[in-house]
């Protein structure tokens, strides 16, 4: 009998139980269409539908002499049913069970994946929200720019994984095609009404057009897909490990009780967590890489890419799903520091706010590059000499025929930068 898969974990989609499960679901669903289409007779589809089953470890004892999976499935199945299994796959080839079971299979897996996406999503915007006002800086190059709100680096990464998901929608719907086409995909031995109804069944949709394959542009936009994702979080986990940096101190991963950090040094408090996402990004990157290779075959199939598809549509979907859960955990517990954000703001006694000075003294007469000579000859004492950027532009002669020290006063308010902040959250989360 069919296995019902009903727990939602990644792991159990890609047991051996679960392949074969699959498997065989898909063939009673094309002996059940060829017994409604009069191919075969209808008592022996019962008889199929009531015996059929398999032993993974009788499959792997058969495959041993075979060396063939699928035969080796087909035969165990036989040994279930007996005479009628004569039925079983008739008109069909290999890449018709295997490649819409894999469809099957990886749409189950986008599924679990699209939730994945979610969650994180919603604790990103959680996130986002109480920190909206938090000030910090922002920075280019890893240097101070201008004022920023950590929120607003979390409506980035929100909007971000919004469109790792709607692009990872979309690559789900493309991968979830089946054929049920025959040897070289002409239907010679069986009518395209028995793909129709299978992979209505399995709530795919029939390839146009097949080789003895579903072509593997489909995978490869399914991986690749996957990739820009995981790239994504690995850049959410880079930008974590930059703010835990000691001499930075912004933000850093919960470090629970007991955890340690160092098998050497007790003090240690490390950011494990996104590290490890920044290591697995470069794994799940190499696999799509590896799925873009499948995309060129001999003719109408060979089978380089069967190898390469065993190990990393499993692969692959766990690690994302594992990605996900963890990056979702990270920034749920992120414990962040407000304070130590202010007072690194202030770290280049106000050069921060250069900008503004060099806009004010173009509106004011000056033209942009004696500005921009006049800030910078300040901007540069200050670096040097560890003084006040404000008190420095107070003082210069050049400036101040432009600028009253009330501008300058009002030039140096955080608030300027920060004004649109309720905007762009209102197009990023359209609230």
């Amino acid at each position: 009998m069919i296995k019902r898969y009903t727990r939602s974990i990644m792991g159990d989609i890609w047991t051996d139980e679960n392949k074969y499960n699959t498997w065989l679901k898909v063939e009673i669903l094309a002996c059940e269409a060829m017994a409604q289409h009069g191919m075969i007779p209808k008592k022996a589809f019962k008889n199929i539908k009531e015996k059929a089953a398999f032993s993974v470890k009788r499959i792997e004892e058969i495959e041993a002499e075979t060396k063939h999976d699928v035969i080796a499935f087909l035969t165990n199945v036989a040994e279930h049913v007996g005479p009628d299994s004569r039925y079983i796959h008739m008109g069909l080839t290999s890449s018709d069970i295997l490649d819409t079971s894999m469809a099957y299979l990886l749409k189950k897996a986008g599924e679990i994946i699209i939730e994945d996406c979610k969650n994180l999503s919603s604790i990103i915007k959680k996130r986002a929200f109480e920190h909206r006002d938090t000030v910090m800086v922002g920075r280019s190059h890893g240097i101070h720019a201008e004022p920023i709100t950590f929120g607003l680096k979390l409506a980035v990464w929100y909007d971000e994984m919004q469109r790792n998901r709607k692009r990872f929608e979309r690559a789900v719907e493309n991968i979830s095609f089946g054929q049920f086409s025959g040897a070289v995909g002409t239907f010679a031995n069986i009518p395209p009404e028995i793909e129709a109804y299978v992979c209505k069944k399995l709530a795919l949709k029939p390839a146009p057009a097949s080789t003895q394959i579903i072509q593997r542009d489909r995978y490869a936009e399914y991986f690749t897909t996957l990739a820009i994702m995981a790239s994504s979080i690995e850049k959410i986990a880079i930008e974590i490990r930059h703010l835990q940096r000691t001499e930075v101190l912004e933000a850093e991963e919960y470090f629970s009780k007991g955890q340690k950090g160092s098998s050497a040094m007790p003090h240690k408090r490390n950011p494990i967590g996104s590290e490890n996402l920044c290591g697995l990004a470069r794994i799940i990157r190499s696999n799509a890489m590896a799925a873009l290779e499948n995309i060129p075959l001999w003719h109408e199939r060979d089978i380089s890419h069967s190898s390469v598809e065993r190990i990393i549509a499993p692969d692959t979907t766990i690690l994302i799903d594992y990605m996900l859960n963890r990056l979702t955990g990270l920034i749920n517990k992120l414990v962040v520091y407000p304070k130590r954000m202010e007072e690194n703001l202030h770290m280049l006694n106000g050069l921060i706010f250069s900008q503004q000075i060099l806009l004010a003294l173009a509106a004011s007469g000056a033209t942009r590059e004696d500005a921009y000579e006049m800030v910078q000859r300040q901007a540069m004492r200050v670096w040097k000499e560890k003084k006040s950027f404000k008190e420095l532009i107070k003082k210069d002669k050049g400036i101040c025929a432009y600028l009253s020290k009330k501008k300058i006063e009002e030039i140096f308010d955080v608030n300027y930068h920060l004004k649109y902040v309720g905007i762009i959250f209102d197009r990023v989360f359209e609230t």
